[in-house]
C-alpha cells in the first residue's frame, strides 16, 4: 500500500486495499449523515480542479452509500440567457443547503475565476469584481450557519493527458470529453495563473482551500473523504436495536398470472 516506484513515487493503490479502506469510510459517512439530520446541519462542499482531475470520481465515492435526500449533488449546465442577466452568484444561491442537507458542487461559482476567465467568457473586470466579492459572499454563508468546505484537485500534465486520451478511446467515457475540454487542454499555464489568483483572493480563515493530489485516483478519494469527515465534528446518534418482524402467514390462494411483461433473461 505504501510501496515506492523508481524515482520515489508511490505505487498506485491496489483495488483490494482501496475497497477495504473505502468501506470503513462509507460507514463513517453514514454516521455523519445521521448526525447532519440529527443536528440540522447545513454543509456546502465545493469541488474544483482541472479537466480530468477526478472530481466526479471523488463525488461518486462520497455519495454512493448515503441518501440522495441528504447528500445532494449540484452540477449546473452553462447559464441560460436569463441567468446571464442575473447577479452572477444568483443561480448558485438557490442550490445552497437547508437544514439537514449536504450539498456538493461539481464545479461552482468559481467557474468565473477559472473556465470563464481562461476561455474568455467574462471580462477581466468581471473576474476582478468576482474575486473581490467572493470572500464576503462565503463569509455570509458561514455566518448564516453553512459549513463551507472547498477542495481543489491537482493533477499533473502527464496524468491529465492520459485520462483525456482514455476518454477518446473508451466508449463509456466519451460523454465526458467536450469541445471545451479540448480547447482548455492547450492552456495549462493560463489555468495555473487563474488558479493561483483564485487562491490568493479566496483562501480565507472561514472558507479555506484544501488541495488534494489526484494522480492516484484511489488515494485521492480516500484522502478527501477522510479529510471531509475530519472537518465536521460528529458522532453516531444512538439507534434502537432493529429486528425484522414476523411475516403474516401467507393465505392459500390460486396461482395468478402476473399482469406484467417479463424482462428477457439474456444473461
Amino acid at each position: 500500500m505504501g510501496q515506492k516506484r523508481k524515482g520515489g513515487q508511490q505505487e498506485e493503490m491496489s483495488r483490494k486495499d482501496y475497497e477495504k479502506e473505502l468501506k470503513k469510510l462509507h460507514v463513517e459517512l453514514v454516521k455523519l449523515q445521521d448526525w447532519v439530520r440529527h443536528k440540522g446541519l447545513k454543509i456546502c462542499v465545493v469541488f474544483e480542479g482541472r479537466d480530468g482531475a477526478g472530481k466526479g470520481g471523488v463525488i461518486k465515492a462520497i455519495t454512493e452509500r448515503v441518501s440522495p435526500r441528504t447528500f445532494r449533488v449540484v452540477a449546473l449546465q452553462a447559464p441560460t440567457e436569463r441567468e446571464k442577466s442575473q447577479m452572477y452568484v444568483q443561480r448558485y444561491i438557490r442550490h445552497f443547503p437547508a437544514a439537514k442537507e449536504v450539498v456538493i458542487f461539481d464545479r461552482s461559482w468559481y467557474n468565473r475565476a477559472g473556465v470563464e476567465r481562461v476561455m474568455g467568457f467574462c471580462t477581466k473586470e468581471e473576474t476582478r469584481r468576482f474575486l473581490e466579492a467572493v470572500p464576503s459572499v462565503e463569509k455570509s454563508m458561514v455566518e448564516s450557519g453553512i459549513i463551507v468546505i472547498k477542495y481543489w484537485l491537482e493533477v499533473s500534465q502527464e496524468e491529465q493527458t492520459r485520462r483525456l486520451s482514455d476518454r477518446i478511446s473508451d466508449g463509456r467515457k466519451t460523454w465526458k470529453l467536450t469541445p471545451m475540454d479540448l480547447k482548455s487542454y492547450t492552456r495549462w499555464d493560463d489555468y495555473t495563473e487563474a488558479r493561483d489568483d483564485m487562491f490568493a483572493a479566496s483562501h480565507t480563515a472561514w472558507a479555506p482551500w484544501h488541495i488534494a493530489q489526484s494522480d492516484d485516483k484511489r488515494r485521492a478519494r480516500l484522502n478527501i473523504i477522510r479529510h471531509l469527515l475530519s472537518q465536521i465534528p460528529y458522532k453516531a446518534p444512538k439507534r434502537e436495536k432493529i429486528t425484522l418482524p414476523k411475516r403474516k402467514k401467507p393465505k392459500q390462494s390460486r396461482a395468478r398470472e402476473l399482469l406484467a411483461t417479463p424482462v428477457p433473461e439474456a444473461y
